[in-house]
């Protein structure tokens, strides 16, 4: 049996996976901050990379406990190196590669967008590629075209925020906590998503890059009026809250799957994966698979529980990666970016 251990740091999740034959997920360990986060609405990195300092070395015991296997059944180990915050990447790297000459292991280390691409063959004996891959998170939102597992190529990225990052600063618009993601999916369930005219950014014509500033701002006018920053928020209703919501989620959904279904149609394939943290968002999946259904194209959404960052699909890329002889050196560094 071929056991592969997954590490993850990239920004605020401390996460370690064990996969044995590429395909069964033995154990997948994650150590939320959000706790620590909430107060600042956002990833503080020296409170992320400290947080992962004291959470590492139990995180990956606990990962080979559940997972009932023993330094000496390990295959390989695999570990995020890029991109994310440099702080918590070194953390995550450094306790990998450390384990790796400890141990006698090899060593991969892996793309952390190229994982949540492809997280949606977790548990598949093989994911069918070539396919067009959609990343969408808190830090990323991208497309790529995923020719094998060696060979991927960028269509299209966020070109301000990603569209992680926009539903955690409309929900701080609206003071409803922090991560913004689930809460705004919860509270659009019961609002109307036609009752508050906001924007979809398309860019030029056949363009597969995305923008969602200029929806984060539509929502904070919208609240407070033209050029205000402050001082509506009290006349909100919950109902226009989760009216809000609903529209903001709709304009969303529909630049995500709209620019998808453009790469598709661009680039020829049948195929179409979606991972990352907004992945596990209810509107985005529903939608996503109605639209490839009217078009017969296949759709691979991630488990939701590989949806957040995770060591299950850094073990599974890193697994994909070493059967094709992909083992890299120990003096390999972090890069914070693509």
């Amino acid at each position: 049996m071929d056991v592969v251990l997954g590490i993850e740091t990239s920004c605020d999740e401390t996460a370690a996976g064990v996969l044995a034959n590429g395909k069964d997920v033995l154990s997948n360990v994650v150590a939320s901050q959000n706790d620590l986060h909430a107060q600042f609405r956002g990833v503080v990195p020296e409170i992320a990379s400290r947080a992962h300092i004291e959470r590492i070395t139990l995180i990956v015991r606990e990962a080979l406990e559940r997972a009932d296997v023993k330094p000496e059944q390990i295959t390989a180990i695999a570990a995020t190196n890029r991109p994310g915050l440099i702080g918590c990447l070194l953390i995550g790297l450094t306790a990998a590669k450390t384990l790796a000459w400890a141990w006698g292991k090899p060593f991969v280390a892996v793309d952390h967008v190229q994982a949540h691409a492809l997280s949606p063959g977790i548990g598949m004996e093989e994911p069918p590629l070539p396919a067009v891959a959609l990343i969408v998170s808190g830090g990323h939102t991208s497309l790529m075209l995923l020719k094998s597992f060696a060979e991927s190529q960028p269509l299209g990225k966020t070109r301000d925020d990603a569209a992680g990052e926009a539903y955690d600063k409309v929900a701080s618009i609206l003071a409803l906590g922090y991560p913004g993601g689930p809460i705004i999916d919860r509270l659009a369930k019961g609002g109307n998503p036609k009752a508050v005219a906001l924007p979809r950014t398309w860019l030029e014509r056949d363009s597969l890059d995305f923008s969602f500033s200029g929806i984060k701002t539509a929502v904070l006018y919208h609240v407070h009026g033209p050029g205000k920053t402050s001082g509506g928020l009290e006349k909100l209703s919950e109902q226009h809250k989760a009216d809000i919501c609903a529209s903001f989620q709709a304009a969303v959904v529909d630049v995500l799957v709209g620019k998808t279904l453009r790469a598709v149609q661009q680039s020829g394939v049948r195929s179409v994966m979606v991972g990352g943290g907004v992945a596990a968002n209810s509107a985005l999946r529903a939608r996503m698979q109605e639209e490839c259904d009217k078009r017969r194209i296949q759709l691979h959404l991630a488990q939701r529980t590989y949806c957040t960052d995770n060591g299950a699909m850094i073990a599974y890329l890193g697994w994909q990666m070493y059967k094709r002889g992909m083992v890299t050196p120990l003096d390999v560094t972090a890069t914070p970016t693509l």
